[in-house]
């Protein structure tokens, strides 16, 4: 075939021409493909000497020599540091996600233990976000799992609370925490501020990896209340001192030359990639988690794991130490970066014996297990989506199948939950909730519910993708119906032009028992499986993690809704003047029934606002 003059040139001889452009100066490139898709971004201590290698016509491996060929242009942004290229370079790949370029998917926060500030009796309590609310972080932790068993040891070792406020001040009895020995009451009055305040003191003390001294002086406490003959003192500290060596015991592996550090170690094989991450604060082992990382088959494991170490702590605060099962390609640059992010001197170290060896060897003895569950999944993965298509007469495996259901109760807090399952299992971090917003629906109208979610969808998607070249269209749709909910979705497809999207409703047999699904397409009789049939059951998996996850969010929507009465509608009306209105009058109601007198009798409620919430109750009126 001969290359006409229209065809966009695409290789090391582009590359070669923006030779003449650039200089030594440290920077991020970016080599883009000939719809300007970026292919890969990297960074440079000297940017003619970085684009010069791939200016030459051989000697790169099968990856380069792909990224190369592929070649269209280049862009290039130049930095005064090469550290600031490194910053650069990690914000750009995990804002475009390159084809090319290692890349991480998981982007969650971590929780935290926050021990709240300026209250006589203050929370314990699980935290996730900005930190925002006054008080004490202890943390990351690698999992809410984590944290709860954290939570729980801390209850039953040091008796605090972890009610709302607003239970708190609400209380008039010891809660059922209490009658177990999970709380010391502070609600009615059963232990003193100064008291509740020693016990906060120790908590944040073993959460510092502080316990022996705890112990210690549990101990002698324990001692002195026996000699004054406070026999009932004597015998709850201890249970507590009990309690204190079942959790350093439950514990397990914690270090004692390692203070603060996450030890992260990387396996590789056949073409995929797992990094564990174990966190280490104050001596203890909070909790591991493991990554699957997007990567190439000829990459090395230095490439990989810098790339990690840059992406996982853009949005993170690095401990004092990175404990490596490998080095990475810029250890010293890396360093650099995380120390200007914490505003302290980060470490990256790579041990070879002692007690940092041992840990590594631990991450990576649990990487290289997880990378082999994960690798026997995939296949078995593999294996029902090849089944799927066959089963369904689709034009290959589906990359990406979403499952639609809908959950209310009478119509009421109605919510439609999307979940997206592909070669890699369910993909949580793509479902989507939609709240029915469709006051015209009669309440329990399931088509009405279906018909408002996939309008919704097809709309979004037509806008942020509609040339589908980013891998957000489904290639498959199942919907939990049957007849009259395929017709129903037939036709919001045909409206909106995406008809070649194949779909399948799912619905019970007539005794609607699982395993007796039956299935129905668009023109087409409905089918069956065989009883036994793999694809059956994972599709049966997939109705109902479908179900699941919009039971769950309308569970939520429901019991925050619970919690809403008409005050929140008034202006200037918070959080704290909501409690204090509601315990002073006893309901919102209460609250619409009195007169100005009696709101100016609360506490905060000024002579304005007074005037504004005895109008808002009565205008409605």
């Amino acid at each position: 075939m001969t290359e006409t003059s229209d065809t966009p040139k695409t290789g090391y001889e582009i590359i070669q021409g923006y030779l003449k452009t650039i200089d030594g100066s440290p920077g991020v490139y970016r080599m883009l493909d000939t719809e300007s898709r970026v292919l890969y971004v990297g960074k440079a201590r000297n940017l003619r000497a970085r684009v010069s290698n791939y200016a030459r016509p051989s000697g790169h491996s099968g990856r380069i020599a792909r990224m190369i060929s592929n070649t269209a242009s280049m862009m290039f942004l130049t930095t005064k540091t090469e550290t600031e290229a490194l910053l650069l370079e990690q914000n750009l790949i995990k804002q475009l996600k390159p084809k090319f370029n290692v890349l991480l998917r998981d982007d969650k926060s971590f929780p935290n233990i926050l021990v709240t500030a300026d209250q006589d009796y203050p929370q314990i309590k699980k935290h996730r976000g900005a930190k925002k609310e006054k008080g004490n972080y202890y943390g990351p932790f690698a999992s809410a799992g984590a944290v709860n068993r954290t939570l729980n040891q801390l209850q039953r070792v040091f008796l605090l609370r972890d009610c709302s406020n607003a239970m708190f001040e609400s209380r008039t009895r010891p809660c059922l925490q209490h009658q177990i020995k999970r709380c010391s009451a502070p609600c009615v009055g059963k232990i003193s501020p100064t008291e509740y305040q020693k016990t906060v003191q120790d908590a944040q003390k073993f959460l510092n990896g502080k316990s022996t001294d705890i112990q210690a002086r549990l101990a002698s406490d324990m001692a002195q209340a026996s000699e004054d003959m406070e026999f009932e003192r004597a015998a709850a500290l201890r249970d507590r001192i009990k309690a204190l060596t079942q959790v350093q015991t439950a514990q397990g592996i914690n270090p004692q030359g390692v203070s603060e550090a996450d030890i992260i170690a990387l396996h590789l094989d056949q073409g995929q990639a797992c990094v564990q991450v174990f966190f280490i604060r104050a001596n203890q082992n909070w909790g591991n988690r493991d990554y699957y990382p997007r990567v190439g088959p000829d990459v090395d494991a230095a490439e990989v794991l810098e790339a990690f170490i840059g992406q996982f702590y853009d949005t993170r605060e690095p401990p004092r130490q990175l404990i490596l099962s490998n080095e990475i390609e810029n250890p010293d640059l890396m360093a650099d970066a995380l120390s200007g992010k914490l505003g302290r001197k980060v470490e990256l170290l790579v041990p070879k014996r002692g007690e940092k060896a041992e840990l590594v060897d631990g991450a990576l003895r649990n990487a290289r297990e997880s990378l082999a569950r994960k690798l026997a999944e995939t296949a078995t993965q593999t294996n029902l989506l090849k089944g799927l298509a066959e089963a369904f007469d689709l034009d290959g495996p589906p990359q990406r199948i979403e499952v639609y259901d809908n959950s209310h109760i009478q119509g009421t807090n109605a919510v439609g939950g999307m979940i997206v399952a592909g070669p890699d299992g369910m993909m949580k971090n793509q479902y989507r909730k939609f709240n029915i917003r469709g006051e015209e629906l009669t309440p329990g109208d399931d088509f009405g519910m279906m018909k408002e979610v996939l309008t919704r969808r097809f709309k979004r998607l037509l806008k942020e993708d509609p040339d589908r070249k980013l891998g957000m269209w489904p290639e498959l749709l199942l919907i939990d119906g049957g007849a009259g909910q395929v017709s129903a979705v037939a036709s919001i497809m045909r409206e909106y032009g995406v008809e070649d999207i194949p779909m399948v409703g799912v619905a019970k047999g007539i005794d609607r028992d699982a395993g007796k699904e039956e299935f129905y397409r668009v023109g087409k009789r409905p089918m069956a499986l065989r009883h036994n049939d793999p694809v059956l059951y994972f599709i049966q998996r997939l109705r109902d993690e479908a179900h699941r996850f919009a039971i769950g969010t309308h569970r939520a929507k429901r019991a925050k809704a619970v919690g809403v009465t008409p005050l929140d509608e008034v202006p200037g009306v918070g959080a704290a003047r909501k409690r204090a209105l509601l315990a002073h009058f006893g309901s919102a109601k209460a609250v619409g029934r009195a007169n100005l007198s009696d709101l100016l009798a609360v506490d905060g409620v000024s002579s304005a606002l007074a005037e504004r919430i005895y109008a808002f109750f009565h205008e409605r009126g």
